[in-house]
């Protein structure tokens, strides 16, 4: 590996300065799990790499039930779902924190920094889109806001401008009978990367037998984590059905456009979105009803 610069910055401001005086050449380091990879197999180019740990901003989580969730971009997953409150708010969001890599990298990696990566098969991104989750970018024009649905644009690249960096993630407050799930399919535990990931979020209605509405997420099924929207506008007004998700799942299949590679071939793929979407959607159904579904907060299974 050649010689690198490292600069720990210590507000939005001066990452920003830095970032924007060394244009491509200058590179992020939230948690590192994924850069510090990449540099060494020559996957990226870097002269400098920016240090945001040091910077508070992006290291504060804070969660209140009126208003929603406020998600710093190098906050380390554990903290989400060692955090009872906003585990129980977001569960889709805990799904993927607990399973993005071992317990040292969720100490380490950040949910902020997983979406930055923007691998088609990243999990964090399905449950973001799912949850509907808004991108606080800064950069040297000011601040601006991206829904998490339109950040990815192709693999490992996003809407991220010279100089820019991503702040923070924002999820709106929680309302009632609403539950959201994510799920990946890996053929064994050892590989920890998604074959398909379906991240799903519903409003059931107060009997709990009606989708008021939809969202879901998809990953590893096309150049980018996909927002299935003409599945969840279907969804909407149907009944919350074993039925109902199983026609989801068909649905998810005719958007996704998966490749084989040396993980999963694309019909194998074909089928697993459409088993994993049925799934997802199922326990988000199971959430919003108020049922137990996955691991409590403490990191038991129930």
């Amino acid at each position: 590996m050649k010689e690198i610069e490292y600069a720990a910055a210590h507000s939005v401001d001066e990452a920003v300065g830095l970032l924007a005086a060394r244009g491509e050449k200058a590179r992020i380091l939230a948690g590192g799990t994924d850069i510090l990879v990449q540099l060494r197999e020559g996957l990226r180019d870097a002269d400098l790499i920016v240090d945001i740990k040091k910077i508070p901003e992006l290291m504060n989580l804070s969660f209140s039930a009126a208003q929603g969730l406020h998600l710093g971009a190098s906050v380390p997953c554990y903290r989400i779902y060692r955090d009872p409150a906003v585990a129980s708010a977001y569960p889709a969001l805990a799904d993927a924190a607990r399973i993005i890599g071992g317990w040292q990298i969720q100490s380490r990696g950040s949910i902020g920094g997983n979406l930055c990566n923007s691998s088609p098969a990243a999990d964090s991104i399905p449950a973001l889109i799912a949850l509907d989750a808004k991108c606080l970018i800064a950069g040297p024009d000011g601040r601006r806001s991206v829904p998490v649905a339109e950040f990815c644009t192709s693999p490992g690249r996003n809407v991220l401008k010279r100089g820019e960096l991503l702040v923070a993630l924002e999820f709106a407050a929680p309302t009632k009978h609403e539950g959201s799930r994510y799920l990946r399919f890996i053929p064994r535990n050892e590989m920890d990367i998604a074959v398909v990931g379906a991240g799903a979020w519903l409003r059931l209605n107060a009997k709990g037998d009606t989708i008021e509405a939809a969202r879901l997420g998809l990953a590893a099924v096309a150049p980018k984590p996909l927002a299935a929207i003409d599945v969840a506008s279907w969804l909407v007004g149907k009944p919350a059905t074993a039925e109902t998700f199983t026609e989801a799942g068909n649905r998810a299949r005719l958007l996704a456009k998966p490749i084989s590679d040396m993980r999963a071939p694309a019909e194998y793929r074909l089928h697993i979105v459409g088993v994993m979407t049925a799934r997802a959607l199922t326990g988000a159904a199971e959430r919003a009803r108020g049922v137990h579904v996955g691991h409590s907060p403490n990191g038991k299974k129930y």
